[in-house]
C-alpha cells in the first residue's frame, strides 16, 4: 500500500477518545460492561506494571576509604565463592521461574491487545468472540514480542555487567578512579539508549502496528512493513505524536495521583489490586487505547478500525 505524507492533528483524537470513553462506559452505565471490558484491558495490560525501588539504606561511600572498600569487595567475594554452591541453584530457579511468567504474561497480554482493541472498536463487551477470532495474529503479535524482548535482555544484562564491573573499579582503585567513572557513565546511557528504543519499539507497534494486523488481518511483519512505510513518509507527524503522548502520560499521571491523594491513598490501594484496579482505571485505559487508533484514522479510511462496524 502507497503511504504518503498527511497533514493530521494530534489535538483532535483527544475529544474523540473522551466521547469513546463515555459511551462505552456511561451511554448507559452497566457494571457488567465496565467488568467485561476490564477483563480485556487487564489481560492487554499484564506485565506493563514497574516495580516499586526500595530505599538506598544509609550507605555512604565517604565513610570507606579505597582500602577498606577493596577489602569489603574482596571479602564480598570470597563469601560468594564459599556459598556459590546454594547460590547458583537459587538464581537460576528465580531465573526460570521468572522467565515462565514473563513468557506467560507477554502470551496473554498480546491475546489482550487484539481482545480491548476489538472492545473498543466495536463497543462490544465481549470475551469469547475476540479471543477465538484474533488467535493467529496474537500468536504472531506473541512472537515478535519474545524476540524483541530477548534482543532487548542480551545487550541489558551485558551493559548492567559492564557498569557494576565500572562502579568496583572505580570504588577499589588506588590511582584514582576515572576510568571506572567514565566507563560507568558511557555504559549507562549506552543501557538509557536502549531502554528508550525498546520502549518505543513496543509502543509503535501497540498503538499502530497491532491496528493495521486487526483491520488487514496480517501478521506481524506486513502490518510493521505498511506501519514502516507510513511512518518513514511522516516521521515529523509521528515524532510529534510521541511527544504529545509524553504529555499525555504526565497528565494522566498527575490526575491519578491527584486522586489517590484526595482519597487518603485509598484509591492507591484499590488500584494495586489486580483486575479492580484496572477496572477502576478503564476510562482512562479507553481514553488511551481510542486515542491512538483515532490518531491513526486520520491518515485515510484504510486505517480506521471504527469503519469496519459503521
Amino acid at each position: 500500500m502507497t503511504s504518503y505524507y498527511r497533514q493530521v492533528s494530534v489535538v483532535a483524537p483527544v475529544g474523540l477518545a473522551i466521547d469513546r470513553a463515555r459511551l462505552m462506559l456511561f451511554q448507559p452505565f452497566d457494571i457488567s460492561r465496565w467488568l467485561i471490558f476490564g477483563f480485556s484491558a487487564w489481560l492487554a495490560t499484564l506485565g506493563e506494571g514497574g516495580f516499586g525501588g526500595g530505599g538506598g539504606g544509609n550507605w555512604n561511600p565517604g565513610r570507606h576509604s579505597q582500602g577498606s572498600m577493596r577489602e569489603d569487595i574482596n571479602n564480598a567475594a570470597r563469601w560468594l565463592g564459599e556459598n556459590l554452591y546454594w547460590i547458583a541453584p537459587v538464581v537460576v530457579g528465580i531465573f526460570v521461574i521468572g522467565l515462565a511468567v514473563w513468557v506467560l504474561f507477554m502470551w496473554l497480554s498480546s491475546r489482550g491487545q487484539f481482545m480491548f482493541l476489538y472492545n473498543v472498536a466495536t463497543n462490544r463487551a465481549e470475551v469469547a468472540r475476540p479471543w477465538n477470532a484474533y488467535e493467529r495474529l496474537a500468536n504472531s503479535l506473541f512472537l515478535f514480542r519474545i524476540v524483541l524482548g530477548i534482543i532487548g535482555l542480551v545487550p541489558s544484562l551485558a551493559l548492567i555487567a559492564g557498569v557494576v564491573f565500572s562502579i568496583v573499579i572505580a570504588a577499589s582503585a588506588d590511582g584514582g578512579s576515572v576510568p571506572g567513572v567514565l566507563g560507568a557513565v558511557v555504559l549507562g546511557l549506552l543501557f538509557f539508549v536502549l531502554v528508550i528504543t525498546l520502549s518505543l519499539v513496543a509502543k509503535l507497534t501497540k498503538d499502530f502496528v497491532v491496528p493495521i494486523m486487526y483491520l488487514r488481518g496480517a501478521t506481524i511483519r506486513p502490518a510493521w512493513s505498511e506501519f514502516g512505510a507510513l511512518l518513514q513518509a511522516n516521521i515529523g507527524n509521528f515524532v510529534l505524536y510521541v511527544l504529545f503522548q509524553i504529555l499525555l502520560a504526565l497528565a494522566i499521571g498527575v490526575i491519578v495521583i491527584s486522586i489517590v491523594l484526595l482519597t487518603c491513598c485509598i484509591a492507591g490501594c484499590l488500584l494495586a489490586i489486580p483486575y479492580l484496579g484496572t477496572v477502576l482505571m478503564l476510562p482512562l485505559l479507553i481514553f488511551s487505547r481510542s486515542y491512538s487508533v483515532h490518531y491513526l484514522a486520520q491518515y485515510g479510511v484504510e486505517y480506521d478500525v471504527f469503519s469496519m462496524n459503521s
